[in-house]
């Protein structure tokens, strides 16, 4: 029996040994499909060979199953010969813009129930955002905790009204700026 490799991804010669060669195929594949799901803007922006841009476009039309997936599989072989971490950068980017978008969205949630729940709040809200309007923030606010107060009959369900979607969008735009 002879001796096994140091390196099992990589034969004698030093070659990619057929596992890892079928690993970074379907890396590849994956790839290729995450580009696909990209916004056509996005994806037009990107500066890759127009064989793959085709490629990519015809797999978004193609409706039957075992059609994109021969259509990824040629995606993939064509990715072979182009520069991935450019295109993987790409997709990342998409993917971190989600997540900084729900994070912001969260972040905004979470003023508003400070907002809500205690005044010193207020009070650091004013610190960390001198540029706010404070006035209509606390009116915003005091809307807010009467819609929340007529609203409390014991055994009802909890209906936010208008002031607390209100003050939901002044903290977030408050947010952004």
């Amino acid at each position: 029996m002879p001796a096994r490799a140091a390196d099992p991804d990589f034969d004698d010669a030093g070659r990619p040994s057929k596992s890892q060669r079928k690993r970074d195929s379907h890396a590849l594949q994956s790839l290729g499909e995450a580009l696909a799901a990209l916004p056509t803007a996005r994806l037009q922006a990107l500066d890759m060979p127009d064989g793959l841009r085709d490629a990519i476009a015809e797999y978004q039309r193609t409706r039957s199953h075992e059609g994109r997936r021969r259509q990824m599989q040629y995606v993939g072989r064509l990715m072979r010969g182009v520069d991935a971490a450019p295109l993987e950068e790409a997709v990342a980017a998409q993917r971190l813009g989600g997540a900084r978008d729900a994070l912001a969205l969260h972040e905004a949630e979470r003023w508003r129930a400070e907002l809500l729940a205690d005044d010193a709040a207020l009070t650091r809200w004013v610190a960390d955002h001198p540029q706010d309007d404070v006035q209509h923030l606390r009116a915003l606010v005091r809307s807010a905790r009467d819609e929340a107060r007529a609203d409390a009959a014991p055994g009802a369900a909890v209906r936010q009204g208008r002031a607390f979607r209100d003050l939901f969008r002044h903290v977030k735009q408050a947010l952004a700026a």
